[in-house]
């Protein structure tokens, strides 16, 4: 068997079309999957279980289902309610990508929030007590110390988490999105070069992960040039 690269050449701006429509749905989950995953994870370590109990099962459930069974849910489940159909949500949740983008933004929430979560728990006690010593308030004890303390400490937990988003993008194909994946098995069924494609899709994804991971590396060593980091597990997002 003898591999025609040729196609890749031809169909290359097809793929990187893909790549675009990857890139926007990674930065779009990932960005709005921050602003929720924050006050999950500040519920989440909260002592007062009226509090922590639905930020808990939140994550419970996002973390412990499939991402293709939440994106079928929001996709196809939302479309069976005559209520959804007829509200002023449906102009969002009858396009495949603002669907994907949800699905996405939900997942990943869950396991940013744990993050999040396990940062602000492994900063040293003695910093928690400097705070209250000086009489911050909570706020402000969160707003000056505490959170810029996280975020050196996740930035290593996140990129990973980013990768994985990455690759888990790959999933909105299922829905008719001609992301990455989508746009490459859609030139393979009029080509015929499934080796050729694949291998050229996995080198973008490849390229594009290379990049996540410098860009962290960069910011963590700016942001943690006076400190001394301390680490986190990673949820496992199988």
């Amino acid at each position: 068997m003898e591999l025609d690269f040729s196609v890749v050449i031809e169909y290359f701006p097809r793929l990187l079309s893909g790549t675009w429509m990857t890139i926007k749905l990674v930065i779009l989950s990932i960005v709005l999957g921050a602003i929720v995953a924050l006050p999950i994870a500040l519920a989440r370590i909260s002592k007062n279980p009226l509090i922590s109990t639905g930020p808990f099962a939140f994550i419970f459930f996002f973390r412990g289902t499939p991402l293709l069974v939440q994106i079928f849910l929001v996709y196809y489940g939302a479309s069976q309610f005559e209520a959804v159909r007829e509200s002023f949500l449906w102009p969002v949740l009858k396009e495949p990508f603002w669907c994907a983008i949800i699905a996405f933004t939900l997942n990943t929430s869950a396991y940013t929030a744990e993050i999040f979560r396990g940062a602000i728990q492994a900063i040293p006690e003695g910093e928690v007590e400097a705070c209250k010593v000086v009489g911050m308030t909570k706020a402000q004890m969160y707003r000056r110390i505490l959170l810029p303390r996280a975020f050196g400490i996740v930035l290593p937990a996140y990129g990973n988490e980013i990768i994985l988003m990455l690759k888990a993008s790959a999933l909105a194909s299922t829905i008719t999105l001609l992301d990455l994946t989508g746009m490459a098995r859609t030139i393979i069924a009029r080509t015929y070069t499934p080796i050729e494609i694949f291998l050229a899709a996995g080198a973008i994804y490849l390229v594009i992960s290379i990049g996540v991971i410098y860009i962290f590396k960069l910011v963590e060593k700016r942001q943690n040039r006076y400190l001394g980091t301390l680490s986190i597990k990673v949820p496992d997002k199988g």
